[in-house]
C-alpha cells in the first residue's frame, strides 16, 4: 500500500485526553503542526507544546458555549479536498484553506452520560455536532487524511510515522476510517435509541444498534463461525461489567450461557435468601434456594446432577469458602457472582481452567430496556421480559386453593420458567427445581421430560421415588390440552401454575379438579424463545 505525503497539519480535539500529551509530543518531533480547540488546545499549551487555536485558522471565535467553533469552509475544506484534484487546490488557493491531515477526535461522552443518569439537558449538551462531522469528512477522505477516534490507536498512528517518513499507509488510512464510519454509528444509535425511550417510541421508524468491542473471541457457537463481543451503552450488570479473576478466555457459548445464568439468578432477592442457578447450553438445569450458598448449591445439583457437569453456576450473592469447597468437586465452566472473597478465590485458584466473574451488583429483573435478534434482512426488536411473578395478581381457578408452602413453589417454578427456553414445564418442591423440560415442541414432552430426569436424578441418589413427588409444576404458557395437566399429575404434582388463557381452559381446570390439584393463573405469558 502507498503512504500519502508526510503528515504537516493536525487537527486534535478530543473529549478524553487520556494519552494526548505524550502522543501530541511525538507528533511535534515527526515536525507536525498542531491545531486544536478549547480544553484540548490549553492541555497543550499547559504542556509547554506549541499548538494553534482553530479560531486563528478560521476567523471566528468559538461561540453559543463551544457549540460553534469547527463547523468552517477552512476547516471542512482542510479534511474534505482531494489533493490531486486541481480544481479542489484551485478553491484552497482562492479561499486560503490549508490542508489538514490528520484528525484525532474522540466525542462529547454522550455515552458516559446516560450511563450515570444524567438528566436530559445534561445528555443533549453531550451530542457532539461537530466531531461527527470533521470525522465523516476525514474518513470520506481517507486517501488523504488521517483520521483517529480511539486513544488506543495512538502508538500505532506514530509507528506509522516512524515507517513512512513521517506519512501513513493507505491500509492503515482506511483501517481507521472503517472505526471512525462505526464510532460514528455507534454513538448516534445511543442518542437515537435514548430519544425513543424518552419520547415511548416502542417502533421508531429507524432503529440501531451500536457497541464497542469488548475482545473478539476464537470462534462463535461453533468452531467454523466467527465472533466478537460488543459491549453496548447499557450498564446493566453482567458479563459485560464483570471482572474475570481468573480461568482462560470465555467462549462464546460461555458468554452467552453466563448471562443467562446470571439473568435467572437476580430474579432472587439476595436479602431473602442465597440462590445458586446452574445452566448448561443456556437452560438452567438446576435452581435452588436457601439460607446458605452452599445449601442452595446442593439442592440445585440435586435436580440435574449429570447435566450440571461442564455447567455455569450463578449465584445472587458473594462467593464464600463453603460454596467453593463443594463446587469444585465436579469440573464446572464458570463461577458468576457480584462478589467473592479471598478465600474463596484462593479455593479456585487450583483449577486454572476455571473461569469467575464478579459483576459488583445484580442486574434488576424488573428494569426495561431492548433486546434484539437477527433475521435474515432484518432484526427482531422487543422489550425486556421484566415481569416479575411476585407482581403479579394470581387467580385461583380450582376447587382447591394452594397451601402456603405451595403458594411458596408455585412462585418459585414459575419465577424459574421465566428463563426456561419454551415450551417449558418446571417441577419445584421446597425452593428448589426437582425437573426441568425445556424447549420442546410439544407442551406434554416438556413435562414428561422433566418428570424422566427427576426419575434419573433420583436413582443417582438412591431416592426411593423422585422428588416430583409432592412437588408443584410451572408452565411458562399455557396448557393447551389437558394432557400436559395428566402428566404432571403422573409425575406427583399436586399444585399448577400457568399463565391461562387457552380456549381449553374449562377442560384443563376440570382435569385438575378432577385429580385434586389446586392451580393459580397468572395471566402473564414466559415464553423465551
Amino acid at each position: 500500500m502507498t503512504a500519502a505525503a508526510p503528515i504537516a497539519r493536525a487537527l486534535l480535539s478530543v473529549s478524553d485526553k487520556t494519552g494526548l500529551i505524550d502522543f501530541a509530543k511525538g507528533l511535534v518531533a515527526h515536525g507536525v503542526e498542531l491545531i486544536s480547540t478549547g480544553g484540548t488546545r490549553k492541555a497543550l499549551e499547559d504542556a509547554g507544546l506549541p499548538v494553534k487555536d482553530v479560531a486563528d485558522i478560521t476567523g471566528f471565535p468559538e461561540m453559543m458555549d463551544g457549540r460553534v467553533k469547527t463547523l468552517h469552509p477552512k476547516v471542512h475544506g482542510g479534511l474534505l479536498a482531494i489533493r490531486g484534484n486541481h480544481e479542489h487546490r484551485a478553491a484552497m488557493a482562492a479561499h486560503d484553506i490549508a490542508p489538514i491531515d490528520l484528525l484525532v477526535v474522540n466525542l462529547y461522552p454522550f455515552e458516559a452520560t446516560l450511563a450515570r443518569g444524567g438528566s436530559f439537558e445534561d445528555l443533549i449538551e453531550n451530542i457532539d455536532i461537530g466531531g461527527p462531522a470533521m470525522i465523516r469528512a476525514a474518513a470520506k477522505n481517507h486517501d488523504d487524511v488521517t483520521v483517529i477516534v480511539d486513544v488506543a490507536d495512538y502508538h500505532e498512528v506514530l509507528a506509522e510515522l516512524a515507517e513512512n517518513a513521517g506519512a501513513t499507509s493507505l491500509a492503515f488510512r482506511r483501517r481507521m476510517a472503517a472505526k471512525a464510519y462505526a464510532r460514528t454509528g455507534a454513538y448516534d444509535a445511543a442518542i437515537s435509541n435514548w430519544f425513543a425511550a424518552t419520547l415511548e417510541e416502542d417502533a421508531p421508524s429507524f432503529r440501531a444498534f451500536g457497541g464497542t468491542l469488548a475482545e473478539a473471541l476464537r470462534y462463535g457457537e461453533n468452531p467454523h463461525q466467527s465472533a466478537a463481543f460488543y459491549l453496548t451503552p447499557d450498564k446493566r450488570p453482567g458479563v459485560a461489567t464483570a471482572r474475570q479473576l481468573q480461568g482462560k478466555a470465555l467462549s462464546y457459548n460461555n458468554l452467552n450461557d453466563t448471562d443467562a445464568a446470571f439473568e435467572c439468578v437476580a430474579e432472587f432477592d439476595p436479602a431473602k435468601s442465597a440462590a445458586v442457578v446452574i445452566v448448561k447450553h443456556a437452560n438452567p438445569c438446576g435452581v435452588a434456594e436457601a439460607p446458605t450458598l452452599a445449601e442452595a448449591y446442593d439442592k440445585a445439583l440435586a435436580c440435574d446432577p449429570v447435566s450440571a457437569f461442564g455447567g455455569i453456576i450463578a449465584l445472587n450473592r458473594p462467593l464464600d469458602p463453603d460454596t467453593a469447597r463443594k463446587i469444585v468437586e465436579i469440573f464446572t465452566e464458570v463461577i458468576v457472582a457480584p462478589d467473592a472473597s479471598e478465600e474463596a478465590i484462593a479455593i479456585l485458584s487450583a483449577k486454572k481452567n476455571l473461569r469467575l466473574l464478579v459483576t459488583g451488583g445484580l442486574p434488576d429483573p424488573r428494569a426495561g430496556g431492548l433486546t434484539a435478534k437477527t433475521l435474515a434482512g432484518g432484526l427482531l426488536v422487543q422489550s425486556r421480559d421484566n415481569a416479575v411473578v411476585d407482581d403479579m395478581t394470581l387467580k385461583v381457578v380450582t376447587k382447591r386453593s394452594p397451601t402456603a408452602e405451595e403458594m411458596a413453589d408455585l412462585a418459585f417454578a414459575f419465577r424459574v420458567a421465566k428463563h426456561v427456553k419454551s415450551n417449558a414445564i418446571v417441577y419445584a418442591k421446597g425452593g428448589a427445581s426437582v425437573g426441568i423440560g425445556a424447549g420442546q415442541m410439544s407442551r406434554v414432552n416438556s413435562a414428561r421430560i422433566a418428570a424422566a430426569k427427576a426419575a434419573d436424578a433420583a436413582k443417582l441418589a438412591g431416592s426411593a421415588e423422585p422428588l416430583t413427588k409432592g412437588s408443584v409444576v410451572a408452565s411458562d404458557a399455557f396448557f393447551p390440552f389437558a394432557d400436559g395437566l395428566e402428566a404432571a399429575v403422573a409425575a406427583g404434582a399436586t399444585a399448577v401454575i400457568q399463565p391461562g388463557g387457552s380456549q381449553r381452559d374449562a377442560e384443563v381446570i376440570a382435569a385438575a379438579d378432577a385429580a385434586g390439584l389446586a392451580m393459580v393463573f397468572t395471566g402473564t405469558r414466559h415464553f423465551r424463545h
